[in-house]
């Protein structure tokens, strides 16, 4: 069947805690609200499962799937929808240690992809040093799965520094980018859009990117500010700086096809 020009989605900004049980009622209440709504593709943010602003004695590791993804699931397969739920901490054998990794559900119902965080946030940032390496184990892997009859490249938070990442994504000819993340709001201000913006532009792409607000890791203030940004760079819809919220808007993807069809630049590639 030939996918539809037009695919409503929705990204669903939050302002996590370490009450997992919490943090997932309330991403399966605002993920079933947008699926209500019409939205077909839902995108949840980056440790909307668990995010601490200390140092916990032990992250919640769990199987993927596991109980922060089986209620998505039911309403992926309810409403036909697929859901990406941005990051859950997925458990290692062995190890107190965990991967963060992305989840991408189905329109079916059942697990389209998963995706381990390549990129540890590794800095010193506003007086506070953020060490994800002290709690997490990175990913080796890029994954492009298929949602919706699209072609979907997942990313998290930090990734978005890396383009090399995201070309990897256009050579699987990609249409939708998803970057959940929990990104600060210093490096937010200054970085968020114009690195969401290049990312759609040079790969010619939808890019989804639902985020966290309030403190995050560290005690550090997140940025918020979920975006939908077109494959020329055009911001289709924003959250707040503050709030938890469902951020709703079209893809057209017609409109992809124009652009490429227009400004071939993937094909014009010389290098890589």
């Amino acid at each position: 069947m030939t996918p539809a020009d037009n695919l409503p989605v929705a990204l669903v900004q939050m302002d996590s805690g370490e009450d997992v049980a919490a943090n997932v009622a309330l991403a399966e209440r605002l993920a079933r609200e947008a699926a209500r709504a019409g939205a077909r593709f839902i995108a949840l943010p980056e440790m909307y499962q668990f995010r601490s602003t200390g140092r916990p004695a032990a992250l919640p590791g769990e199987a993927i799937p596991g109980p922060s993804t089986r209620g998505l699931q039911a309403i992926a397969a309810e409403y036909g929808a697929a859901i990406l739920a941005g990051s859950v901490c997925e458990a290692i054998a062995g190890s107190f240690k965990v991967h963060n990794t992305s989840v991408l559900i189905g329109t079916d119902g059942g697990i389209a992809a998963t995706y381990r965080k390549i990129h540890l946030f590794d800095v010193d940032i506003d007086g506070v040093a953020i060490r994800e390496s002290d709690w997490y184990v990175p990913g080796d892997t890029t994954v492009s799965a298929p949602a919706c009859g699209r072609t979907v490249g997942l990313s998290i938070c930090y990734d978005l520094r890396f383009p090399e990442l995201y070309r990897c994504h256009a050579d699987r000819q990609a249409e939708i980018l998803t970057v959940p993340a929990s990104f600060t709001a210093t490096s937010g201000a200054a970085h968020w859009d114009s690195l969401l913006r290049a990312r759609a532009i040079e790969n010619q792409a939808f890019v989804l990117a639902p985020g966290q607000t309030g403190p995050g890791s560290g005690g550090v203030m997140t940025h918020g500010n979920s975006l939908v940004v077109d494959p020329w760079g055009v911001v289709l819809a924003r959250g707040s700086a503050g709030g938890t919220e469902i951020v709703s808007a079209t893809l057209d993807f017609a409109r992809l096809a124009e652009v490429r069809r227009r400004l071939p630049v993937l094909g014009h590639r010389r290098l890589g």
